[in-house]
């Protein structure tokens, strides 16, 4: 079985430790991955710290150009590094088109866009004050070194959301992949680190104690998360103790409204797939849907049609549209909050029950008859089960999309656009969504509220996010 390694200094690096990868439809094993002792860790920072002043003194085009390349890398290695999401995390391997399933594919496709497009961002000098006496410019520079820790429902996109984004603005990496799907990480990393100059971009991986290595050294300057509140929270204590700053991605439980004149037909595809995208394990997910009573069956009618209709299997195969819970412990979370609704007089409109056999498979479950205040509803379930709210006036829609200390994503879906954005203005939400779910885009700023974190992703505004501001003021 083959082992695995971390990059780091520009030299593939093992361990005496090891931990298996499974594959979550099958429960095979994939093969081996390096738990990294503290020294390694601290070795991969003090790489990183090595480096960074070279790598922050080349000009600007120079970074461009070589993160260019990096795209390339990844666009050459597209197939294999695609194949590996599916055995690892579970999604179908899919496709970018229209007709086409978004999955493993549109994952490294979305790996190219999001490095290419913080590539070509420029930050240039800003004149923030200037009269006949002085002139006061801000200047931007990298913080450091990156400590970079990605999550395993999007393990290779969300990495990417972290490093490229650093290595532009002239930070150097330390990445620590998720512990359930390493191994397509450390590959990606394998490939686009032979592009650049060593110590620019490091791996370490293993469990939560290798993260914690990473976080409390004081060799980091900054600090990228993205997972859930509970892990985001210990992370940020550690962080305080350095005073190390952060950009915090954390758990959502976003609300999806329904407005009493939009057209269940219309929207019923873009509300499947706002909720049950990668098996609806995605951060800014539609977790909870409020209908009104008119518009109640209807909508769940043709939700239901589109769940029974979507083949459930192995992404390796073709034509699979949903794929497995990542790992287990997801999978006993999802079937705890099914049976507690259940006990509680919930009703299972489709679904609802474990499928046997190998891996992690629990079918699109839809629930209805649930209220505020249920399991279901108000903990956040990051798999593939939606409960279905009635509610008789929008006011009262509007309050119980608010009543949750979250606040990442949230969408409202009308035929009046007018109506639907004074209802979207209202909503505690860092991204309100009218008429679709969860269409993030590389220039668009993404970031959650409340306990879904803080700090911004994307575009020019996630750009500056891994720099820190310098004036420099000029007396005339």
């Amino acid at each position: 079985m083959k082992t695995f390694e971390n990059t780091v200094n520009g030299r593939r690096v093992g361990s005496a430790r090891s931990f298996e990868s499974k594959n979550p439809a099958t429960g095979e094993t994939l093969g081996l991955v390096p738990h990294s002792t503290p020294e390694q860790v601290a070795e991969a920072v003090a790489a990183a710290r090595a480096a960074q002043p070279a790598w922050a003194a080349r000009p600007d085009a120079e970074r461009q150009a070589l993160l260019m390349t990096v795209a390339e890398a990844i666009k050459a290695n597209d197939e294999y590094l695609a194949e590996w999401v599916t055995r690892e995390q579970g999604k179908p391997l899919g496709g970018v088109g229209p007709d086409q399933v978004p999955g493993a594919r549109f994952e490294i496709w979305g790996c190219e866009v999001w490095t290419q497009v913080p590539a070509s961002l420029e930050l240039p000098v800003e004149v923030a004050f200037e009269d006949d006496t002085r002139r006061d410019e801000v200047h931007r520079k990298p913080f450091g070194v990156v400590a970079a820790i990605a999550p395993w429902n999007w393990p290779l996109l969300i990495a990417i959301w972290q490093i490229v984004p650093s290595l532009r603005a002239g930070n150097t990496v330390v990445l620590k992949p998720s512990e359930y799907t390493s191994i397509g990480t450390l590959e990606m990393v394998r490939i686009i680190a032979e592009v650049l100059p060593p110590g620019v971009l490091n791996t370490v991986s293993g469990g939560g104690d290798v993260g914690a290595a990473l976080v409390e050294n004081t060799g980091i300057d900054k600090i990228m998360f993205t997972g859930s509140t509970a892990t985001g929270a210990r992370i940020a204590a550690a962080a305080a103790r350095n005073l190390t700053p952060t950009t915090m991605e954390l758990g959502g439980n976003d609300a999806a409204i329904v407005l009493p004149d939009a057209d269940p037909k219309a929207i019923a595809m873009g509300l499947f797939w706002g909720a049950f995208l990668n098996m609806g394990q995605t951060c800014a997910a539609a977790k909870r849907l409020y209908v009104p009573d008119n518009l109640h069956d209807a909508v769940v009618a043709e939700l239901k049609a589109l769940a029974e209709a979507m083949p459930m299997g192995n992404g390796m195969e073709p034509g699979i549209a949903i794929g497995p819970i990542q790992n287990r412990m997801q999978f006993d979370k999802v079937v705890s909050l099914v049976e507690d609704a259940k006990a509680h007089g919930a009703t299972v409109v489709c679904g609802g029950k474990e499928t046997g056999g190998p891996g992690n498979f629990y079918p699109v479950t839809l629930v209805t008859g649930i209220a505020d205040g249920s399991r279901l509803v108000d903990e956040e379930q990051f798999g593939p089960v939606l409960p279905i709210i009635r509610y008789r006036d929008v006011e009262s829609a509007i309050a119980s999309a608010n009543r949750l200390d979250v606040g990442l994503g949230a969408s409202v879906w009308s035929a009046d656009i007018g109506k639907a954005r004074a209802i979207a203005s209202r909503i505690q939400a860092g991204t309100v969504w009218i008429n679709q779910h969860g269409t993030i885009h590389p220039m668009v700023p993404f970031g959650g509220v409340k306990s879904s974190g803080w700090g911004v992703e994307f575009g020019v505004d996630g750009l500056k996010s891994v720099t820190q501001p310098q004036v420099i003021s000029v007396k005339k």
